[in-house]
């Protein structure tokens, strides 16, 4: 009898995830407003307050339940817009789960984070590509739709980019300052030592 392999890890298949619901629930929601707007909103019906309606109720689900669920469970990322409320200035914060080598850190399933970049980024281009059908056959109206779910698409793409970004960085110098503590400590274990000695 033939033993069957087991696929590699970061194959995309919904099986192999750590988290197989929470990634389900997210390619859903990500599916979603394009599938209602491609087949409810140019195939089937010409009605624009309706197919509005719910493509924008979609994709603000699509929105919270990425940057609130998703984000944290899949790839161990988060991100936030504080305002100041004396000044009134705004800045995002990101957040990162710890690394593997840090307390309390977990490896990421190769699978999750595969399919949540892949589905982060091709969401964006999808929109971009309806955008210029939506041009070229001059339905300026549809536009309209378009534009708001590229704000929102790319407002979650540009800002799990960054945090992304933001937790290497902060991974690295964590590393570099964890192994200077380490060196630092078994150096000062030595010379006590030594001096402990004499």
């Amino acid at each position: 009898m033939a033993d069957i392999e087991a696929p590699p890890p970061g194959t995309l298949n919904w099986r192999l995830s750590a988290h197989p619901i929470t990634l389900v629930t997210f390619l859903s929601f990500r599916a979603s407003s394009l599938l209602v707007y491609l087949f409810l909103g140019l195939l089937f019906t010409k009605n624009f307050v309706l197919i509005f309606i719910i493509t924008i109720l979609l994709l603000a689900a699509d929105f919270y339940y990425l940057k609130n669920i998703a984000g944290r469970r899949l790839v161990g990322l988060r991100w936030w817009n504080e305002v100041n409320p004396t000044t009134g200035d705004s800045h995002w914060v990101f957040e990162s789960a710890p690394q593997p080598n840090e307390p309390g850190g977990k490896l990421v399933n190769a699978t999750d984070k595969r399919f949540f970049w892949l589905a982060l980024y091709c969401q964006p281009a999808l929109w971009v590509a309806l955008a210029i059908v939506a041009i070229v056959s001059f339905h300026f109206i549809w536009l309209t739709l378009v534009v708001i779910a590229l704000v929102l698409t790319i407002t979650n793409t540009l800002a799990f980019s960054r945090c992304d970004k933001f937790s290497q960085a902060s991974g690295l110098l964590g590393n570099g300052l964890y192994s200077a503590s380490l060196a630092r400590n078994v150096g000062g274990a030595l010379v006590s030592r030594m001096f402990n000695r004499s």
